[in-house]
């Protein structure tokens, strides 16, 4: 494996908003930065960022775009690549698949993937009635004919709340999980229906119009929630000791966004807190000051 011996100020793991502020902030200190991305993250699949401040509606792809052309203004190196460890020493060493980096500081910001059902024709509505994330999302179900899917209490709850917020036409689809007594009581009176079965294709011509299940039902709607959880894109930090939420999932950070191993930031979906594309920006700004004080050493 082929290492550089060049010492970057800060490597920046992972071109989602919270990267790209952060190396946008670094790159305009004059620091010496490098970011690493392999492509293809979770906001690039959004089909339109309707709640972004400045933004009328974006495609996360376009987003993301026009984030990496800005850093390149500021001398921000970009390499395409996949990180697969990094080590802590007097820095950090980051290593890709054939090279590895010095860093004094690293920023983690390699974001999530979400845990979808296989489902027929997802590609073609994904984003365009079929959503993931209520608070990027929610809002397009507005009025329709909503149907929300998932696999633990979090579809109830969820299902209890869109119909508060979006539309009173709502169903619940559960697959692999059985309701408790408290939670069907609260959905009865809300006069939600509940299904249970294995949805395989998603139907429709010019927008959804249902969903069929394995045993050959098709449940019509013109929405879709679906809320099947997610993993981080950690694996690359496995050999590092890192404080955890309760659940041994999400990445403790204090108030600048520093984990709990010195130098070592996170950002955006990987830390605690709510995953959205604006907010991990301004995590990633935060970052991005705190190490620039600390390079400083004022």
């Amino acid at each position: 494996m082929k290492s550089d011996t060049f010492i970057y100020d800060c490597i920046v793991i992972g071109a989602g908003p919270g990267g790209l502020q952060a190396a946008i902030h670094l790159g305009r200190y004059n620091r010496r930065v490098l970011l690493v991305d392999r492509g293809a993250g979770r906001t690039t699949h959004a089909a339109h960022i309707v709640n972004y401040l400045g933004l009328v509606a974006i495609s996360g792809r376009e987003l993301i775009a026009t984030g990496l052309e800005q850093v390149k203004e500021f001398g921000v190196e970009v390499l395409k690549d996949t990180v697969t460890r990094v080590e802590k020493d007097d820095g950090f060493t980051v290593h890709t698949t054939d090279r590895s980096f010095q860093g004094r500081y690293v920023i983690a910001s390699a974001g999530a993937v979400d845990n979808l059902p296989r489902l027929r024709n997802l590609g073609r509505f994904f984003g365009k009635g079929f959503y993931t994330c209520v608070d990027c999302d929610g809002h397009l179900t507005t009025g329709t004919k909503l149907l929300v899917m998932g696999n633990s209490l979090n579809a109830a709850r969820l299902a209890l709340g869109m119909k508060q917020m979006y539309t009173d036409d709502l169903a619940l689809l559960l697959t692999d999980f059985n309701l408790p007594p408290d939670y069907q009581e609260a959905i009865r009176e809300d006069s939600i229906a509940v299904h249970s079965g294995e949805p395989v294709a998603l139907l429709g011509e010019a927008g959804l119009e249902g969903v069929q299940l394995a045993d050959g039902r098709t449940l019509p709607c013109e929405s879709i929630m679906a809320t099947f959880g997610w993993r981080l894109n950690d694996s690359f930090l496995a050999g590092l000791s890192l404080d955890r939420d309760h659940e041994r999932f999400k990445i403790l950070t204090g108030n600048s966004n520093e984990s709990s191993l010195p130098g070592l930031y996170v950002v955006g979906a990987m830390k605690q807190g709510h995953s959205q594309a604006i907010i991990a920006a301004g995590q990633g700004a935060v970052a991005a000051i705190d190490i620039n004080q600390k390079l400083l050493e004022l």
